[in-house]
């Protein structure tokens, strides 16, 4: 981990700013920009990614992908430039935080899937474009949304250890953890054999 260099305020207004950052719900946000409807009305409910792209629009799938990955990139890009590492670190875990549980929509959010390698592509892009590929590789082999996250967060400490100075390590540990809290239902399908495959409506 990095060195412990900010003050507790400092600290405290990032924690603030990543958590309100990671709470934006694009998904729902572009969901009915796009005349989709609510999306948690839709498919499994949630607010990623992967349930819009169940809606048929794949145009409004990429762009909240991309905007979920942006937004935890964008909170520890900021928080290094205008503090420290250690601020940036505490940014992009409340950026993660405020996707899964944001307080706009009574806490029940998102899986944290794209802010998660968002998160690892600010934090060491050698690392974010290793998850990446993994999450790419597994899901194209799978079909499998939620097979190609859980092996990508898997992956991403052996991609600290390999690519990065591991700075993030234990950062990288909780946020693996985190994501295969948030996917426990998912796990429990995948074993059951019922988990839906990528583009199949729920």
């Amino acid at each position: 981990m990095p060195p412990l260099i900010s003050d507790p305020a400092t600290l405290l207004i990032w924690a603030a700013l990543g958590y309100l950052l990671g709470s934006i719900p694009f998904g729902v946000l572009i969901s009915r920009a796009f005349g989709l409807g609510d999306l948690r009305k839709v498919g499994s409910g949630n607010i990623g990614a992967t349930n819009v792209l169940r809606t048929g629009s794949k145009p409004a799938a990429a762009l909240t992908l991309l905007l979920d990955g942006g937004k935890g990139a964008v909170a520890v890009l900021l928080a290094r430039t205008l503090a420290a590492e250690d601020a940036a670190q505490l940014a992009g875990l409340m950026a993660f935080l405020g996707h899964c549980f944001p307080v706009w929509l009574g806490f029940k959010g998102g899986k944290g899937v794209a802010t998660f390698l968002g998160l690892m592509l600010a934090l060491s892009w050698p690392v974010g474009l290793a998850c990446c590929a993994t999450w790419l590789v597994a899901a194209a082999l799978t079909r499998i949304s939620s097979m190609g996250a859980l092996v990508a967060a898997a992956s991403s400490t052996l991609w600290m250890v390999v690519l990065s100075d591991g700075r993030a390590f234990l950062l990288g540990i909780a946020l693996t953890l985190l994501v295969f809290w948030r996917h426990k239902d998912n796990i429990a399908r995948l074993r059951a054999g019922t988990e839906p495959r990528i583009g199949q409506k729920t």
